[in-house]
């Protein structure tokens, strides 16, 4: 579209921030009233009508910018309307494949039989795999093609792929085991507030058997199991106390009178939101490398022979690399031998999973910032201060990557797992998409911090930690803080670990199989 970078850039984090924004209304729908199965299926043929837009605006003749010379192209206003269409209905598509894929795949497995319920701890973690095999291919072949073919092919490959796991998808329509959307689970989290905030007088029984519930062996939320009490947040029990008025009634006010389940329901997702906050963090140390280590590596020597040169930002290709490999090293391996230590039938707890994840993104830090002390040495050493490329090579970054690549195996495959798991049956996509969230966060801490580290390190009017030319800047010192923050956000985690109650579901998932 020949934008500038600026423009460009702005529209692109504009882009990716409305693809995760969109999951959380493809999950709200999907929990309330289309249930996972036709969610997918609706938002999927959306994200395959969006590439369409987007292959037509870059291969028919009208639709794509006229470029009179190289690198200058005058784009209509019906070409960018058409290319943008194209581009935001796929982050539509996106909001409904997002979180409901791993969780409709999850469902899948019956959490009454042991051997299912193992099979779905492993399910995770190839599905994790499978994402950063596609990640490989775009990234590589498909990049090469929309750089050297053109973005005809480049979008053409993609939309048709797609149109063909679309195809796949429908092809299991009568395999898949589907759960009843509950109905809206904002409704029901709202009840229980007002519920409890009226009867905020009212004692609460210290027998938990005469706080009330249905009768009925299934619970009132239609595809979720009756939750268990629990004693953390006990204030919100007062929701679920029956009294005289409500005796009276032939049927109850929900506004007024919840179920221990749809109580259970509230605290479950309260309990998950000091968890969620501790991702932020982590996935502020993940985003640095789209951002910092790209900067850091183009200081450094490209050149991988002597007539060709790797772009920095290529090296996230290591992160992938590092996932795919550490992902059936963990499923294979580390699960096995853990699991004669630890006697769980998984190797580890979904929470100890996510705290060695939280581990090891520090010491990617320390190897990050370790680097960058060697490389700032070497300039001021041999005065390189002016130099485009120190004399030191680009491939030393891939340990850094390599790490994050073995703690997002151990920490967002944990995550993901965990809000499933813990999610209550009728609130699972819902939660699957606020674990996405983190990544927004993560990414809109890591432009805070970079903001405040530069209006703090220039006070003085020196260049900052993070100068144009970061031969004269202290990156190392940003990477160093950013370790502080992880090793404080690791202790924060495990506190929040330790007073963590797990849901207690009553009886076997209400799995409808069509």
């Amino acid at each position: 579209m020949n934008e500038s970078s600026v423009v460009a850039v702005n529209n692109v984090t504009n882009w990716s921030g409305t693809c995760y924004v969109t999951p959380l209304l493809g999950a709200f729908l999907a929990d309330a009233y289309l249930g996972r199965y036709w969610t997918i299926a609706t938002f999927s043929t959306i994200y395959v009508l969006g590439m369409t837009l987007l292959t037509l605006s870059a291969s028919v003749h009208g639709l794509k910018p006229l470029c009179t010379q190289k690198d200058a192209c005058h784009p209509t206003e019906l070409q960018t309307g058409f290319f943008f269409a194209g581009l935001y209905l796929i982050a539509l598509g996106t909001g409904g494949i997002k979180p409901c894929v791993s969780s409709f795949g999850a469902d899948q497995f019956d959490d009454s039989d042991e051997v299912e319920k193992k099979h779905k701890s492993s399910f995770f973690n190839w599905f994790y795999f499978s994402i950063n095999i596609g990640a490989l291919v775009a990234s590589t072949v498909l990049v090469w093609i929309q750089t050297n073919v053109g973005w005809g092919w480049g979008f053409g490959i993609p939309a048709v792929a797609m149109a063909f796991a679309v195809v796949s998808f429908f092809s299991g329509t009568r395999l898949y085991r589907n759960q009843t959307p509950g109905g809206s689970p904002l409704t029901r989290i709202c009840q229980v507030f007002v519920a409890s905030f009226r009867k905020s007088g009212v004692e609460v029984p210290k027998d938990k058997c005469e706080l009330y519930e249905t009768v009925e062996e299934e619970s009132a939320v239609k595809g979720s199991r009756k939750l268990d009490h629990t004693k953390q947040l006990s204030f919100f029990d007062k929701a679920a106390v029956e009294t005289q008025s409500d005796r009276t009634k032939d049927s109850p006010d929900p506004w007024r009178l919840c179920t221990v389940t749809q109580v259970e329901e509230l605290k479950s997702i309260i309990r998950l939101l000091p968890i969620w906050a501790t991702g932020i963090i982590f996935s502020t140390v993940y985003s640095q490398m789209g951002t910092l280590f790209v900067l850091q590596g183009n200081t450094m020597n490209l050149k991988v022979i002597k007539s060709f040169e790797i772009p920095s930002a290529s090296l996230s290709l290591f992160d992938t690399i590092s996932v795919i490999f550490w992902v059936p090293v963990y499923d294979i391996i580390i699960v096995p031998f853990a699991r004669k230590y630890t006697k769980n039938k998984n190797g580890f707890t979904q929470l100890q999973r996510i705290a060695i994840g939280l581990v090891i993104s520090i010491v990617a830090m320390l190897v990050a910032g370790t680097l960058e002390m060697v490389r700032l040495n070497m300039v001021k050493e041999h005065n390189y201060y002016e130099l485009k490329h120190v004399p030191m090579s680009i491939f030393w970054q891939v340990p850094q990557y390599f790490i994050i690549g073995c703690a997002e195996v151990f920490t967002f495959i944990g995550q993901l797992e965990f809000f499933y798991e813990q999610a209550p049956d009728a609130m699972r996509s819902l939660c699957s998409a606020l674990s996405l969230t983190t990544a927004a966060f993560g990414n809109y801490l890591s432009t805070l911090l970079v903001n405040v580290v530069m209006d703090f390190s220039t006070r003085d009017g020196g260049p900052g930690w993070i100068p144009d030319n970061l031969n004269y800047g202290k990156l190392d010192c940003f990477f160093w803080l950013l370790a502080v923050l992880s090793v404080v956000n690791l202790g924060a985690y495990l506190l929040v670990a330790k007073w963590y109650t797990y849901k207690k579901a009553l009886g076997p998932s209400n799995d409808v199989i069509p």
